[in-house]
């Protein structure tokens, strides 16, 4: 009789030990705190160029993006700020072959060293910030503005390439393009300005 209720009281104790374990890691894994990141699958890069005095517009992406130091962060301007990145310049799209072709041979092609745009993002405040562009062996910082909504991130800014001395490859676009960039005045022009629009959901868990 004493070896049954021995028996029973060290089953009694194996399971309230088990049960005590089983509740530690639960209670582990529930403090588990959840975070914000960036990535790529998740990310589009759209840009906008300009032709002719009218500015009529050309739009393109770029298909691929590289992330070099996304990390789960608490805040969605954390997982932002000093996030650095590199676009390949050959995922550029415009849906149209032989246009895409003249870009990155006349455009892309005149410039040194840019097989990929790189840059690392820079937070100010809520709404804006700065992008360090690497481009044609340049840094410049490019301004940005953006909106978070949740997940959700939209950011646009307005880029000149003349500030990195691009002007020799948007003359080599523009003498290959040059009935396609010509207006009703008769002037060819490529203009220097590019409008990006860039669009983010960012993982959180």
């Amino acid at each position: 009789m004493k070896k049954y209720f021995f028996n029973i009281l060290i089953l009694i104790t194996l399971t309230a030990v088990v049960s005590c374990k089983n509740t530690q890691k639960k209670e582990g894994k529930s403090t588990e705190e959840k975070g914000y990141t960036v990535e790529p699958k998740t990310t589009t890069v759209n840009w906008i160029a300009y032709k002719t005095n009218d500015k009529i517009p050309v739009k393109g992406q770029f298909t691929k993006l590289n992330i070099e130091n996304s990390s789960k962060s608490k805040t969605a301007l954390e997982a932002l700020n000093n996030l650095k990145f590199s676009i390949p310049v050959s995922s550029l799209f415009t849906n149209d072959t032989i246009r895409d072709s003249k870009l990155k041979k006349f455009f892309f092609g005149a410039l040194k060293n840019t097989s990929l745009i790189s840059g690392t993002i820079h937070i100010n405040n809520e709404t804006s910030g700065t992008v360090d562009i690497v481009m044609n062996g340049i840094t410049q910082a490019l301004p940005i503005t953006f909106i978070i909504s949740d997940q959700m991130v939209t950011m646009e800014a307005l880029m000149d390439l003349d500030n990195w001395q691009a002007q020799t490859a948007i003359e080599s676009l523009n003498k290959v393009c040059k009935e396609l960039h010509t207006g009703s005045d008769g002037i060819s022009k490529t203009w220097s300005e590019v409008k990006i629009e860039v669009a983010t959901y960012l993982k959180y868990e």
